[in-house]
């Protein structure tokens, strides 16, 4: 500052105005992240919906209580089973409707043996 009062108020002006851009840059940046952030809601509720409705097709009314009932005790592994179930039918592998038979036998096949163990005794 060279300690005129112009100079010195001309400097504050720029200062301020640094500010302002520096600010609005950063709502720009914000409102730019929560546009993208709805973006990836929307297409992950869009896939969410194809899920549900690719199963409805698939299976039966038993077979969906089933899967709900799995979904209440274990939601990761029916997760899973539906995630395979979906590509079963995009595969187009999936020729009839899976029932409740077919459910039970498909949950047993991808279920981890993980309750298995063998203790041995020295």
């Amino acid at each position: 500052m060279s300690g005129t009062p112009d100079d010195d108020r001309l400097e504050e002006l720029r200062e301020k105005k640094m500010q302002e851009l520096r600010e609005q840059q950063q709502q720009q940046g914000g409102a730019g992240g929560a546009a993208n952030e709805e973006a990836q809601q929307a297409a992950q509720e869009r896939a969410e919906a194809q899920k549900k409705a690719m199963l409805q097709k698939h299976l039966t009314d038993g077979a969906r209580q089933r899967l709900n009932a799995v979904q209440m005790s274990k939601p990761d592994f029916a997760e899973q089973v539906e995630r395979q179930l979906v590509a079963l039918a995009q595969s187009g592998r999936l020729q009839n409707r899976i029932d409740e038979e077919q459910m039970k036998s498909l949950l047993k096949e991808m279920q981890p043996d993980s309750k298995s163990f063998d203790i041995r005794r020295r």
